[in-house]
């Protein structure tokens, strides 16, 4: 069984600089001063992955208007992510972490249980960070489906 960290609110959030959509670098720890919701999804353009970018696409304004930003984290290349904002309209940043370093740091990657069998792979999950970059939400195996308006409502914004 592999074992992977779990990162709790109050934890500090591992900083990592990966590329974006467009091949420039993104780096957490520039963004302090700032809210960030990170969230971790195992593959640009397949069916639940897109429900839960247009989801956050879709709550952009209000999101932005709270003082969130919003990365998206994937093994996806550079190609793939800028291929997927163009086709889905996604004006926020995709990362890609293809070593699957990041998705460690963040303990998004392990062990999971997927339709009924033990694989290993990413584990959607949402980290939503506070201006010095602590954790305050931390959101391990989250659903696809009705995950933005879960955390909205976890984050005390309204629809």
């Amino acid at each position: 069984m592999t074992v992977s960290v779990r990162l709790a609110p109050g934890d500090t959030a591992p900083d990592f600089t990966l590329d974006d959509q467009d091949g420039t670098p993104v780096t957490l720890s520039s963004l302090r001063g700032g809210k960030v919701i990170l969230y971790f999804y195992p593959a640009a353009k397949t069916p639940g992955c897109t429900t839960q970018a247009c989801d956050f696409r879709d709550s952009m304004a209000s999101l932005g208007s709270s003082g969130y930003r919003v990365l998206g984290i994937s093994k996806d290349s550079v190609a793939v992510l800028r291929s997927f904002a163009d086709e889905q309209s996604l004006a926020f940043p995709l990362l890609s972490d293809a070593s699957v370093e990041t998705h460690h740091a963040y303990g998004a990657y392990g062990e999971k249980n997927l339709y009924g069998k033990v694989v290993t792979g990413v584990i959607r999950s949402t980290f939503v960070l506070d201006e010095a970059g602590v954790l305050t939400h931390t959101l391990y195996n989250v659903k696809a489906t009705g995950h933005v308006a879960s955390l909205r409502k976890k984050l005390g914004l309204s629809a």
